[in-house]
C-alpha cells in the first residue's frame, strides 16, 4: 500500500466567519481541490489554522446559537449556548470542521491534520 504524500494549507481565520471557514477545511481535509480527488482515498492536505480566536460571528448568532445533543435517555437533551463554548474558539471550529466531513471511517484521520496555531 503506498501512503500519499500530505501537503500543509495555512488558513488566516481573521475576520471569517466559523461555518464559511469550516467548508474551505473540510474540503481541503478531504482532497476535493485535487484533481486526483477520490471519495474512498484519503488524499487530503494538513490544514494548519492561524488566528482563532479572531473568528467572528455574524448577527445575533453568539445570543441565540445553542449547540443540542441528546443521550438518548428520557429527558436527556442537554443544551449548550455558544457564549459557553467561545472561551476556546477551537472547540467550535474543530466542531463545525467535524460535522462536514463524511461521516465514515476515514473521519477520524482526517480531523487528526487539523491543526491551530
Amino acid at each position: 500500500m503506498t501512503r500519499t504524500k500530505h501537503h500543509k494549507q495555512e488558513i488566516d481565520a481573521t475576520g471569517q466567519a466559523p461555518g464559511r471557514l469550516a467548508t474551505q477545511i473540510a474540503s481541503l481535509l478531504m482532497g476535493k481541490h485535487k484533481p486526483t480527488y477520490e471519495l474512498h482515498i484519503d488524499k487530503g492536505d494538513k490544514v494548519e489554522v492561524s488566528n482563532v480566536d479572531k473568528m467572528v460571528f455574524t448577527g445575533k448568532k453568539i445570543e441565540q446559537k445553542i449547540y443540542r445533543h441528546h443521550s438518548m435517555h428520557p429527558g436527556g437533551l442537554k443544551e449548550i449556548p455558544v457564549k459557553m463554548v467561545m472561551k476556546d474558539m477551537r472547540d467550535i471550529l474543530s466542531l463545525a470542521v467535524m460535522k462536514m466531513l463524511p461521516k465514515n471511517k476515514l473521519r477520524a484521520g482526517r480531523m487528526n491534520r487539523l491543526h491551530f496555531k
